[in-house]
Parts: C-alpha cells; sequence; structure tokens
C-alpha cells in the first residue's frame, strides 16, 4: 500500500480536548464547553448555574473550559424560565457633565448588590434621540427602565406602558407618571432662588441657563418670582437671561456674564442653570475686576464636589442624586421581584446651600 492509500494514524484520546471548535458564527456554545470539560450539557450548565450542585472536580473542570474557550453565558436564555435579564437600562441625556454622576453610581452600586447590572444610554439635549433608544431598550427585556427626567413622547409613554416593564422616571415631578417616580420640583427651585436672594437685599435679578426644557421651567418660574418680588425695573415683565446649549460649560458662563452685563450693568444677582456655569461665572468676574458677591451674587446648582473649594465659595442648589439613585434602584428591585412598592411617588426636595458668593 503506498502513502496516498495509508489510513492516517488516529490522534491521542488525550489530546482532543485541545481543539477549541467554534460554530459557524464564530461563538462558542455550552455544549462546546461541555463536550471540552468532558461533561454533558445539563451539567456544564449546573456548574455555571448552581456550583454547590455538582462535585469539585466536575466545576474545575467546567471552569477551566470556560476559562479556555472565552464563552460568556447566554443570560437572556438562562433567564426565560423566571422571565428575569438581571438588567436595568438607565437612561441620561448626557454623561459629559457630572450633575447625573452621582445618581448613576449610587444606582450602580444599589442594583448590584442585588444581582443586578446597569446599562448605561444617552439620548443627548437637542434633537433627543429617546425614542429609538427605548425602542432597542424594550426589545431587550430590561428588567427596569429608569428614566432621567419626565417622559413626554406620546409613543415612548405608550411603548413603555404596553411592555409591561417596571419605569422609575426621576430629576422630575408630575402628576401623571409612568409607573414609579422619584424627584423634584424644578418650579419650586426657581421660587426658592428668588425669594433666597432677595432676602439678601438683592434687587435687580438676571439667568444664564441651559435651553433643556427642565431648565426652562425653572428659568420661568425664577423669573417670575423675581419680578413679583421687585427684583426687575417697572413694567417688565421677566427678568434678564442668556441661554445657552446643553450641557452646559464654563466657557458658557464667563460669556454670559459679559453679554448680560453688557446689556444691563444693573444686574446684582445671577442664577446659574449649574455649578459649571457658576464657575465660568466667578473666573470671568476675577479676571474683569467684579467683586463677588459685593457687586454680584451668584448661585450655581448641582452642588458638585469642586463648589465649596472655589473661591468664593459657591452657593448652590443642593440635589441627593444619591437619594435618587438608591430608591430608583429599590423601586426596581422591589417591582421585579414582585415585591410591595412602598411609595412608589417621591419628592426628595432640594436645598440651598449658602456659602460666600452670596
Amino acid at each position: 500500500m503506498d502513502d496516498t492509500t495509508k489510513p492516517s494514524t488516529p490522534a491521542p484520546a488525550e489530546a482532543a480536548p485541545a481543539r477549541r471548535t467554534r460554530r459557524k458564527n464564530g461563538g462558542f456554545t455550552l455544549r462546546d464547553v461541555a463536550k471540552l470539560a468532558g461533561v454533558a450539557p445539563i451539567t456544564a450548565s449546573r456548574a455555571l448555574n448552581t456550583p454547590n450542585a455538582v462535585s469539585e472536580a466536575i466545576l474545575a473542570r467546567v471552569r477551566e473550559a470556560v476559562e479556555r474557550t472565552g464563552y460568556v453565558p447566554n443570560m437572556l436564555a438562562g433567564g426565560l424560565a423566571s422571565r428575569k435579564s438581571r438588567l436595568v437600562a438607565a437612561v441620561v441625556p448626557t454623561i459629559a457633565g457630572s450633575v447625573f454622576l452621582e445618581m448613576v453610581q449610587s444606582m450602580t452600586a444599589a442594583l448590584a448588590k442585588s444581582g443586578y447590572q446597569l446599562m448605561l444610554g444617552q439620548t443627548g439635549y437637542t434633537d433627543s434621540r429617546e425614542d429609538e433608544l427605548l425602542e432597542a431598550i424594550i426589545g431587550r427585556r430590561p428588567d427596569g427602565v429608569i428614566l432621567t427626567g419626565i417622559m413626554r413622547s406620546p409613543q415612548g409613554r405608550r411603548r413603555l406602558q404596553a411592555s409591561g416593564i417596571p419605569v422609575v422616571e426621576t430629576w422630575d415631578l408630575t402628576p401623571t407618571p409612568i409607573d414609579m417616580l422619584v424627584g423634584f420640583s424644578h418650579e419650586k427651585i426657581g421660587i426658592a432662588v428668588a425669594e433666597f436672594l432677595y432676602a439678601r437685599g438683592r434687587r435687580h435679578a438676571a439667568v444664564i441657563s441651559a435651553n433643556d426644557e427642565r431648565a426652562r421651567r425653572r428659568n420661568k418660574s425664577f423669573s417670575d418670582a423675581a419680578v413679583a418680588l421687585g427684583m426687575a425695573f417697572p413694567g417688565v415683565t421677566e427678568v434678564p437671561s442668556w441661554i445657552v446649549p446643553a450641557p452646559t460649560s464654563v466657557g458658557s458662563g464667563r460669556s454670559g456674564l459679559r453679554e448680560l452685563l453688557a446689556r444691563d450693568p444693573h444686574i446684582d444677582a445671577l442664577f446659574c442653570s449649574s455649578d459649571m456655569v457658576a464657575l465660568g461665572v466667578l473666573t470671568e468676574a476675577q479676571a474683569t475686576g467684579i467683586a463677588i458677591p459685593g457687586r454680584l451674587a451668584v448661585v450655581g446648582l448641582g452642588d458638585l464636589n469642586f463648589s465649596q473649594d472655589l473661591h468664593p465659595a459657591l452657593t448652590t442648589v443642593h440635589i441627593d442624586g444619591a437619594a435618587i439613585g438608591n430608591t430608583a434602584a429599590r423601586f426596581i428591585i422591589e417591582r421585579a421581584e414582585e415585591r410591595e412598592v412602598g411609595g412608589g411617588v417621591i419628592d426628595i426636595g432640594f436645598s440651598i446651600v449658602e456659602r460666600a458668593s452670596t
């Protein structure tokens, strides 16, 4: 028999597990892991999902096979029986700024303690992608959805309500939430800041603000309250304002202060829609020799980490982002685990932290 017809020598049995066969789509399956470990697929599944149900030897073999293949269990397929994905989706306008980070961090930690993972999506402020993002999220059937702000799109509301997925709206208040809500009143913030500045002898108020919907409502309530208190010239129906794109920046505050004082040099009080804007105002004031608080009182919003360390230290509106995140996570976990949700609508409130800038 010549070499062309000579039968090939079979490979030694112990070499077989070294092969890493892949499916045509490129992904390893539980069946591949089981074959490599030398166990039945059901045994491999038990080792991954309930490791106490198998022996130490089998567990070690399955884990070694997982390590060698890089296999990641399909959590959706594994959760079909329980109808749980162990995923919660949170939607925020942006992570470029710092104002939502405290909420996101507290949500992440609270969910992780109960075995849930957080998926984060950004909608932007202008030309919002919220409806498209929600469609993609709902299709993946998370155990909960946490929204920043109130869902105003009728189409988005219908889809969320029809999905049956627990929903928590945050960072706002409304008498008609989709499901659950944890937030505060932007209108009350505007009124409170106007009254705070008036009580400190300020009589010519102005605003530098982002152009998003929540900021617009804050601005209107601030302006209305300031006019009612006499913090504007007679016959004027609103205080001077400088509106900038969201998310805001230090540059927004610097340019805004220049523009407003050029328009009305009598301004002696300024409400900024974020601490970043207020930082810009303080920077421009220092650069141009404007005394704060002597000539101009400044109030920010957000009470970010740097606010108390500025010179002068910044008076600002404090919002407890950690409490919002923790409460929203608790609501989702309780609903996902079919427990009673206590107080499904919560006004977390706010406070004005007075510092040297006023």
